[in-house]
């Protein structure tokens, strides 16, 4: 029996290449044939799984919506079934397994995600407590909310401490109580809230929730767009992608959403990370009042937002996003980026880079540099393979590389080329494990038109960070309140800045550049206008927009000169 579901598996999984009435029949034929059978083998049931909401997403024709999702709606009771049977269930908590309906996830989320995560779903949520015991951490924070536990925690030993949890908690859920808890400290001590994440991250407390038939599993992550794309030709493989031209086009349209609508996004994007046990720092704490959408085409609808003004990074602006086909989720983006330079993270879900993904990959660059106006685009080494085998198993880098990326190492743009020539002699050849090691210990870089090629090739804000750090060690004694003072001082004087009426998160702004600022040799001598437009960059850091924050740093010529300066 498993041989011949296994057969009817590959079946359906070698229809991604076939289009028309032909395949659609078959595909119809098959999702009968399948659904009848009963898996006993979590592997056979995964990958159905995952033939499923690809087609979901990549849909030959209308006909097919139906039974699809048919089939992923009832998904859970086949795990159900499975976990009765008494099966090994391991093969679904992996990174591109997990999240199937009827499955149960366990994770130690930070603050927000485990906060939002419990409002959420409340009822299906738990702390595992059978896989945890850090009596050091409980008697650390708990005595925050659980009166008289110090008189325990700090002199006893064998100390009951779920039975104080239990009795301080009374009727209440665990992991209720707890971030009710939290939520409580920071209201009464108007703590920001990075405080009281802290302390909640502090414990690395395990909570495990069942996904049931939940419609946040990626079962069920879907949703019905205003017009289904389907896939009646060829779809477009990397080959056919230009990137030159797809950024030459004119910009998308980026549409400004409501409030309301952005909350709905974020609220998507939050369900999305979580049962792929992924937690960004932008798709957690993403600004909902500014979200964007743009309407790609071939049933392509890309989300982009960023960071509200009390969590934004010290000097970096921020943007993240994620992508719909037809609804379906399948990947997310993140961009990082100062002046006229962005870092772009983009992480297609394993079940859907079959489709399309070199063209979708253009449209997010048209997007970001469209939100952003970069010109200079840089790829994080961890994505074309810096520890990460499996962007070295998919051959990342060359995925990059026939985009039209070079690399911002002289002798690995030299390593690469000569690989290029190897291919081109023999087209059988492949490019050894150890090779993409190596050409992967740097950034890649692509340049749109009419940028300056190399200036950012060695730039890191962290260099920045640390000639700072160097400072503070050298002249404050290791103390980083002296050297912001001093540095806010030096910096409000070179510039001439009044910020006594300035906001608090625009004096933190301030704190932040004057940092950097304050490395800069001669900064009395900057023209008045160029000190003028540093103080409106300092406060629009703070500001609703941070697209208009990074805006102004790319008109400032002479702040651009000086970071390449200090951060190369």
């Amino acid at each position: 029996m498993a041989a011949s579901l296994d057969a009817l598996l590959a079946d359906l999984e070698s229809v991604k290449n076939h289009f028309g009435e032909p395949a659609t029949g078959r595909i119809k034929r098959l999702l009968l044939r399948i659904s009848r059978h009963e898996f006993d083998d979590a592997r056979l049931l995964i990958r159905y799984h995952e033939a499923l909401l690809f087609l979901r997403a990549f849909p030959l024709a209308a006909g097919l919506i139906a039974p699809v999702e048919k089939q992923l709606n009832t998904f859970h009771a086949r795990i159900e079934r499975l976990h009765a049977l008494g099966a090994n269930m391991s093969a679904f908590d992996d990174f591109d397994t997990s999240g199937i309906a009827g499955t149960t996830m366990q994770d130690s989320l930070n603050f927000e995600a485990a906060r939002w995560l419990i409002h959420c779903i409340p009822r299906a949520v738990e702390i595992a407590w059978d896989e945890y015991d850090d009596e050091r951490a409980m008697g650390a924070v708990w005595p925050h909310f659980i009166p008289l536990l110090r008189e325990d925690a700090d002199v006893e030993a064998n100390i009951p401490w779920r039975h104080w949890f239990g009795t301080a908690r009374g009727r209440m859920r665990d992991a209720e109580w707890l971030i009710r808890r939290f939520e409580r400290i920071q209201q009464k001590n108007r703590a920001e809230s990075r405080t009281v994440g802290d302390l909640y991250d502090s414990m690395r407390l395990p909570l495990r929730w069942h996904l049931k038939n939940l419609k946040l599993s990626r079962t069920r992550n879907w949703t019905r767009p205003r017009k289904f794309f389907f896939h009646t030709q060829q779809m477009i493989t990397r080959r056919e992608v230009s990137l030159a031209e797809e950024l030459s086009r004119p910009a998308p349209q980026l549409e400004r959403l409501s409030r309301s609508d952005g909350d709905a996004v974020i609220e998507k994007i939050r369900e999305v990370m979580l049962v792929r046990y992924r937690e960004l720092y932008g798709t957690t704490l993403g600004d909902a009042s500014s979200v964007r959408r743009a309407d790609l085409g071939r049933g392509v609808v890309m989300h982009l937002w960023n960071l509200p003004p009390e969590r934004r990074l010290p000097l970096r602006a921020y943007v993240a996003g994620f992508t719909l086909k037809n609804g379906v989720p399948i990947n997310y983006i993140e961009a990082i980026g100062l002046c006229e330079w962005i870092e772009v993270g983009f992480n297609t879900f394993y079940t859907y880079r079959q489709g399309e993904t070199a063209w979708i990959y253009a449209q997010a660059l048209r997007c970001l540099c469209a939100l952003t106006g970069a010109k200079t685009i840089s790829v994080y080494p961890y994505q074309i393979g810096q520890n990460n085998d499996e962007a070295l198993d998919s051959g990342a880098f060359w995925f990059y590389r026939k985009l039209g990326f070079r690399s911002g190492d002289r002798d690995l743009e030299k390593l690469a080329r000569g690989e290029e020539e190897k291919i081109a002699r023999s087209p059988r050849y492949r490019t050894p494990r150890r090779i993409l090691k190596r050409l992967a210990e740097a950034h890649v870089f692509y340049e749109l038109d009419g940028a300056q090629g190399g200036p950012w090739d060695k730039f890191s804000t962290r260099n920045l960070g640390l000639l700072a750090n160097r400072r503070m060690a050298r002249e404050f004694s290791g103390e980083m309140d002296r050297i912001r003072e001093t540095s806010v001082k030096e910096t409000a004087r070179a510039l001439r800045l009044n910020h006594e009426r300035w906001t608090d998160l625009e004096r933190q702004s301030l704190g932040n550049w004057s940092l950097v600022l304050a490395l800069i040799p001669g900064l009395e001598r900057w023209a008045p206008e160029d000190k003028r437009a540093m103080s409106s960059i300092i406060r629009a850091q703070a500001g609703a927009n941070e697209m208009h924050y990074l805006h102004l740093t790319q008109r400032h010529a002479r702040l651009r000169a000086e970071l390449l300066k200090l951060g190369c």
